[in-house]
């Protein structure tokens, strides 16, 4: 690849992950604008890991795949506030496009849009389960009902595309070597620069699948589960989080 290419794509993936920054931190702000909103984030946000970690239980519990499943519920999807990740970001980003190689930032840019996406659909979630009256008492049904009422299939689907595109794109930098050593030499500087939880997670990431091996197998199996939970939940099925083997 020349440095004109590669120049090309350093450009598209910074394009997206400013496109993608403001989209996140506008919906945040709004969810945390006073305690009761943000309560209401956290509780869809916490009931969703749970059911994610129910689903995925057998990769969690696996020696291969079982870091590499954490990463995503921790990191990529799950209660946590992504704030402080998306700040650093946004703040250097012009050092980070010159700083990291197009793979790394292609893989920050896809995980920023992963973010945007998750918090506008939880956005649209909170509000249906808000206004049942549901939101500190949510169960399956409650929560399939107000899935199908948001709709916005596109975007759910968007989100496991997502899921498969981040899991393929570590797994190609987990096979660099020598981002292995840039990453390491990194992480005093980086915390030194306010840059720790970008740095913690792209080293998070490249750990989890350089332990792995191979992410077909782990990628395909949440791929797979996503894509059935998916289509139970918007045909109406009577226990739509129960996946049939």
């Amino acid at each position: 690849m020349d440095n004109l290419t590669i120049s090309i794509e350093k450009q598209q993936s910074a394009a997206a992950l400013r496109q993608h920054l403001q989209v996140a931190k506008s919906l945040r702000q709004k969810a945390n604008s006073e305690p009761a909103a943000a309560h209401d984030r956290l509780r869809l946000r916490e009931w969703q890991a749970g059911r994610l970690a129910r689903t995925h239980a057998e990769l969690l519990a696996s020696a291969r795949f079982g870091d590499a499943a954490q990463f995503f519920l921790s990191d990529l999807y799950g209660p946590k506030d992504f704030s402080s990740r998306d700040e650093e970001v946004e703040r250097i980003l012009p050092l980070l496009i010159k700083m990291l190689p197009g793979s790394a930032l292609r893989t920050v840019a896809l995980a920023v849009e992963l973010d945007a996406i998750s918090e506008l659909l939880d956005s649209a979630m909170v509000g249906v389960l808000c206004r049942r009256g549901v939101i500190d008492r949510i169960d399956e049904d409650a929560y399939a009902a107000a899935y199908r009422a948001v709709g916005c299939q596109p975007e759910r689907l968007r989100q496991i595309v997502l899921i498969r595109e981040i899991g393929e794109a570590l797994d190609r930098l987990a096979r660099k070597p020598l981002l292995n050593g840039m990453l390491k030499l990194m992480r005093g500087p980086a915390h030194l620069a306010g840059l720790g939880d970008l740095q913690a997670f792209l080293e998070r990431g490249f750990n989890a699948f350089r332990g792995m091996g191979p992410a077909t197998e782990f990628l395909d199996s949440i791929e797979r589960k996503e894509r059935q939970l998916l289509g139970r939940l918007f045909a109406g099925a009577a226990t739509p989080l129960l996946l049939q083997q």
